[in-house]
């Protein structure tokens, strides 16, 4: 439920990106790519923060236990993200009102990076032999949920709300319904046990600290396509379709709606999978994938010639690759380290390269597209980060964890 919540808030803020930014970043005499540059900005900067709640808390989860760093966590983003949907906007307090977006966005940051390292610690320490990737995937699974409940939200309210009554005020409605969600989240969480392995941890030896940065590393570098791809294909889309391709707002909701669906289609699936053959052989896969389809699944977008149906397809495919990384991660990154700094060390893996490679996607593609006028830059940025992950899936670790 708190994971669900995080990425229902996230792909809210990526769907309602052109409305934020006429609301917040749009001073008078400002240009609306100006404004879209901008509010990337502030999303990226909460991605900049996920690595330092991933320490703060990922620290706290591996000392004093998983449970109550996710109680923590969930109220801050409750919290937070509640907050989003009563600030005050750009015409009401003027500068002030980007600088209380962006607070509120730093905090989600922070509760956002110790999310993951105590959740996917809780899913894989609670699994039975064998079960690892299915039990991680669940993590994945959540995040497409969240996303398509965002994006469902977003497609609602655009359709039964007139464009000024959704600029005005109906933009705030998802962010007010994460009350009640965080709401029930909590009082799951205040029910969780502590995880058998962290009850029953006995440390024999204590990993180094340069062992410990260079399984980190090598995390990162795995699943820098799956975060990358992953909110280029998911998050970023609407923007892009609206700015680049002229696309309505309903169209390109549709789009990513259709895109998600195919990342939480694969996601189970590829957990199970990797159980039987192993992780990277599935990760791989997708990573392979998205290098080799990403450009011609984009021009399929911008050829104007392309039937609904064929369009509604590429994206479909296009997010049904990221759920093959996707998966098999979580598991993969709590693999990666023993139990004394697993919270820690999968939660700053993750983190690192979300805020690098997801939180900088939109600005990145944002950018580069005005600047060179070059529509194939998803495409690009897409595939050259998935080559990487590659690259990264053929190296062995120092150690493996239990």
């Amino acid at each position: 439920m708190g994971n669900f919540i995080e990425w229902y808030e996230f792909g809210v803020y990526g769907y309602f990106a052109t409305v934020i930014a006429a609301r917040f970043f749009t001073p008078e005499g400002g240009g609306e790519a100006e404004a879209l540059v901008r509010t990337y900005a502030s999303f990226g900067l909460a991605f900049f923060f996920r690595p330092v709640g991933a320490a703060l808390f990922g620290r706290l989860g591996d000392r004093i236990g998983r449970r109550p760093v996710l109680i923590l966590v969930i109220t801050l983003m409750t919290g937070a993200t509640t907050l989003i949907g009563v600030l005050p906007t750009y015409d009401r307090v003027g500068a002030l009102a980007p600088w209380l977006l962006t607070f509120l966005r730093v905090l989600q940051g922070l509760s956002a990076g110790g999310e993951f390292g105590g959740a996917v610690a809780v899913l894989t320490e609670s699994a039975p032999p064998g079960r690892r990737g299915l039990y991680g995937a669940w993590q994945s699974f959540t995040v497409a949920l969240g996303l398509l409940a965002g994006a469902g939200a977003a497609a609602l309210l655009a359709t039964v709300l007139t464009e000024p009554q959704l600029t005005s005020w109906g933009w705030r409605l998802p962010f007010l319904l994460t009350l009640p969600l965080g709401l029930g989240a909590l009082w799951l969480r205040l029910r969780l046990d502590e995880t058998p392995a962290f009850r029953q941890e006995v440390v024999l030896e204590q990993p180094g600290a340069r062992e410990v940065a260079g399984a980190i590393a090598l995390g990162a570098g795995r699943i820098m396509g799956w975060a990358a791809a992953g909110y280029t294909f998911l998050v970023v889309l609407p923007g892009y379709l609206q700015s680049t391709l002229s696309a309505t707002f309903q169209q390109a909701l549709i789009a990513t709606v259709l895109a998600n669906l195919g990342f939480a289609v694969t996601i189970l699936p590829a957990g199970l999978l990797s159980d039987r053959v192993g992780r990277r052989p599935v990760m791989a896969t997708g990573a392979a994938l998205v290098v080799g389809l990403a450009v011609p699944l984009l021009n399929l977008l911008q050829d104007e010639g392309t039937s609904d149906a064929v369009k509604g397809a590429a994206v479909f495919g296009a997010g049904a690759v990221v759920g093959l990384m996707a998966g098999p991660g979580p598991a993969m990154l709590a693999e990666l380290f023993p139990t004394t700094v697993r919270c820690t060390g999968l939660g700053l893996a993750y983190s690192l390269s979300n805020a690098v490679f997801s939180g900088c996607a939109g600005l990145v593609i944002t950018k580069t597209v005005e600047r060179t006028g070059n529509v194939d830059v998803p495409a690009y940025y897409a595939a050259a980060t998935c080559a990487v992950s590659l690259l990264a899936l053929t190296r062995n670790p120092s150690r493996k964890a239990g």
